[in-house]
């Protein structure tokens, strides 16, 4: 870890959604890495999720994305690679759609499976939103519907419905590209991408 270095706007220690650092004037990079495990069973969908949920970290920074790069673990003595190829087809599709390439990355031999990408993005100083300018008064904006999470643990479950299903795919496959383009519209304050933690955690 480096200390002390005045370029890094915003660091490990802020835990915002990607890393920001000043490249030269009021121009900054932005980079972020997100993967996790199957939370879908088709293999292509679960791509797509991936690499939406990665592209995600950059738009909720007010940023554009650049490219990409796959991270991938993968039982390869244990499951068919055509398992892996649509995985890794779904992360490209979702990257075309964001108008980036997947140019590299790195893959391990796991047992179980894990995909996502790194993302690097750029972002001018004034457009740069981060998770913690948040004023008294401010609304919450909600881009996509809350609840996924909960219809991921009922498909493991086996107690989702197939519409609920259905919906929570469509959600979690979508772009936040339109939203992302409008933060700095719209005098937004702080921004952040709802994963994980849920709207409370990432609030607190």
């Amino acid at each position: 870890m480096i200390e002390d270095d005045d370029r890094v706007v915003v660091g490990f220690d802020k835990a915002d959604d990607a890393a920001v650092v000043r490249l030269e004037g009021d121009r900054y990079i932005l980079q972020t890495v997100d993967f996790f495990t199957p939370i879908v069973d088709d293999p292509y969908m679960y791509g797509q999720i991936a690499a939406a949920n990665s592209i995600s970290d950059i738009y909720a920074m007010g940023g554009t994305p650049l490219f990409a790069l796959n991270i991938v673990g993968f039982p390869i003595k244990d499951l068919p690679k055509e398992i892996l190829s649509e995985i890794l087809q779904g992360g490209a599709d979702k990257a075309k759609e964001a108008g980036i390439s997947i140019i590299g990355g790195h893959s391990i031999d796991d047992q179980e499976p894990k995909y996502g990408l790194v993302v690097t993005g750029e972002v001018s100083q004034d457009h740069l939103v981060k998770n913690s300018g948040a004023k008294p008064g401010d609304a919450i904006l909600l881009t996509k519907p809350l609840g996924t999470g909960i219809i991921t643990t009922g498909i493991k479950n086996e107690q989702a419905s197939a519409e609920s299903i259905d919906a929570a795919i469509d959600s979690m496959a979508l772009l936040n590209k339109l939203a992302g383009s409008m933060l700095t519209d719209h005098s937004v304050h702080a921004a952040t991408d709802v994963t994980g933690f849920g709207l409370l955690g990432h609030a607190a």
